[in-house]
């Protein structure tokens, strides 16, 4: 993850490069060459996966002078948009990512949990679903697209009553945990810690929320968002269907991977979809 760019961009190379030193252990390594395995756990992840967003931002000269109305992420991608608002400096951001690794593989630990995809039922029955079998409704994607979360055998139970209310199909997330729920409280008190020791600038472009889907102006909000979004539902349909009705006619994806692209283009058939990693641009 990452290795063409570092080897291509010299602004990419020295944000690879910063990271090593911040935490300490040649991070771009694992990314490069793995182990998979190891790579995947997250603690070692979520750092990975903000280091390469964070690469693809700098890397991109249009990007680096652009002023976009709202900067927005998926859960973890909520990181590199404070970078990009400029609410934290990447140092601190990559040390938070980190640490919210670190606890909420922990707190999966303390909870074993998952996390299931649901593909092709609506909200109100997915919230059947959950309420049936004691899960949570952890991201609202898009259209059609409803990740539950929860305990193993809860999860499993929610999937086969999907599919018996008509889910097209379930998917099985690989992660450590059932996040977005409250399964992860274990996580919040060492977050609230560590947020506490850092200074949050308010941010100069607005941070559309995942847990509330607004914009939120201040540093104080963004720390109260981080500690929310550990244990409650990623509202991503809803955070892109404010932009667009305030008149956001444009997406760019920064970072590895075009998955918020695919769940932007179900959400709107109107905007431009811009990705870093493809470099193309589509109309949905």
């Amino acid at each position: 993850m990452g290795r063409e760019l570092f080897e291509s961009s010299p602004e990419a190379r020295a944000v690879f490069e910063e990271a090593d030193s911040v935490l300490g252990f040649a991070l771009s390594r694992l990314c490069f060459e793995g182990p998979e395995d190891v790579l995947r756990q997250t603690e070692n992840a979520q750092p990975a996966i903000l280091v390469t967003s964070v690469a693809h931002l700098r890397a991109n000269a249009q990007l680096r002078e652009a002023r976009p109305s709202f900067v927005a992420g998926h859960s973890l991608g909520e990181y590199t948009a404070l970078v990009a608002a400029q609410v934290l400096d990447f140092a601190d951001a990559l040390r938070l990512a980190r640490e919210r690794g670190r606890l909420m593989q922990e707190a999966g630990r303390q909870n074993p949990g998952g996390m299931v995809a649901i593909l092709g039922l609506d909200e109100a029955l997915v919230e059947e679903v959950c309420r049936a079998t004691g899960t949570y409704v952890a991201n609202l994607n898009c259209p059609g697209q409803i990740v539950v979360s929860g305990g193993k055998e809860n999860v499993a139970q929610a999937a086969e009553l999907a599919r018996s209310k008509g889910a097209r199909s379930t998917v099985p997330l690989q992660v450590s945990g059932a996040f977005h729920t409250p399964l992860m409280q274990p996580a919040v008190e060492g977050m609230a810690r560590a947020v506490s020791e850092l200074s949050f600038a308010d941010p100069v472009i607005p941070i559309v929320a995942n847990t509330t889907a607004r914009p939120i102006e201040s540093g104080e909000a963004v720390k109260a968002e981080l500690l929310d979004q550990l244990c409650h539902c990623i509202q991503w349909h809803k955070s892109v269907e404010y932009m667009v009705n305030e008149g956001v006619s444009t997406f760019t994806e920064v970072g590895p991977g075009q998955v918020l692209t695919g769940l932007i283009k179900r959400i709107s058939r109107e905007v431009e979809l811009v990705n870093t990693e493809s470099k193309r641009i589509a109309r949905s």
